[in-house]
């Protein structure tokens, strides 16, 4: 249960939803963070609140939309920390709802594949072989398990392709030290998931976790955070071991 603590976290879209409640989760396993959102303001409150847990926290911004603002949080990040340990790629946009999916503008697909692809590939191919390096991290990718739903399909076909991105990665960092898994958090009541969603967003925890507390030596899996949702940290980690 102490494996992250004093490690560097850097939680993308963590100014709500998610990334607020893995960010508070990973600051009481004794974790410093990097907080990135938009803007700064939008994650200003977070961050006091979390460093009264006990924890260095830090606040970086950046449009992931723009690859240029992507390498400059990275900068900032990597300024005030030194080195980051533990990634959480939440950060991720949903283009509209189309009825009419054989219409789907390409602009959907570009935009889904700029934020929720290349800017999570742009973040892992910067921080994860100084990991190799060090011999040890823990890359976080979230993504979805949305499926039969063409009128979300240029977020849908974005997901899928960081399933491929992690899952073709996996067997390169086998005997590294630094596990990629994948995380879907399920439908949650954000503003992602919408009103009509099942699940509250705090029901991540402590699923969404249990990927940056393994040590099995295993990347390329798939963890449902809902799997775990109502059981303690150490209850979920004995549940993930066991599969």
């Amino acid at each position: 249960m102490k494996t992250l603590k004093g490690r560097w976290s850097l939680v993308t879209g963590a100014s709500r939803g998610v990334g607020l409640h893995v960010s508070e989760g990973l600051a009481l396993l004794g974790s410093n963070l990097i907080l990135h959102s938009r803007t700064l303001a939008h994650t200003e409150s977070i961050a006091s609140k979390l460093r009264a847990l006990g924890v260095q926290v830090f606040a970086v911004s950046g449009e992931l939309s723009d690859q240029r603002q992507v390498d400059s949080l990275l900068d900032a990040a990597l300024s005030q920390a030194g080195q980051i340990d533990v990634v959480y790629n939440n950060a991720a946009i949903m283009t509209p709802h189309r009825s009419a999916y054989f219409e789907t503008p390409a602009e959907d697909y570009r935009t889904s594949f700029e934020v929720n692809v290349i800017s999570l590939a742009r973040i892992c191919n910067r921080l994860v072989p100084p990991m190799i390096a060090r011999g040890w991290g823990r890359v976080v990718n979230l993504t979805s398990g949305i499926q039969d739903q063409p009128e979300l399909s240029a977020y849908s076909v974005s997901k899928a392709a960081v399933d491929k991105y992690v899952r073709d990665l996996a067997p390169k960092l086998a005997g590294t030290g630094v596990h990629m898994n994948l995380l879907d958090p399920g439908w949650l009541r954000t503003d992602l998931g919408g009103p009509n969603a099942p699940n509250d967003p705090s029901s991540v925890l402590p699923g969404a976790l249990v990927p940056a507390m393994l040590n099995d030596g295993i990347s390329g899996r798939f963890f449902r955070a809902q799997d775990y949702a109502g059981m303690t940290l150490a209850d979920a980690l004995e549940k993930a071991l066991a599969k």
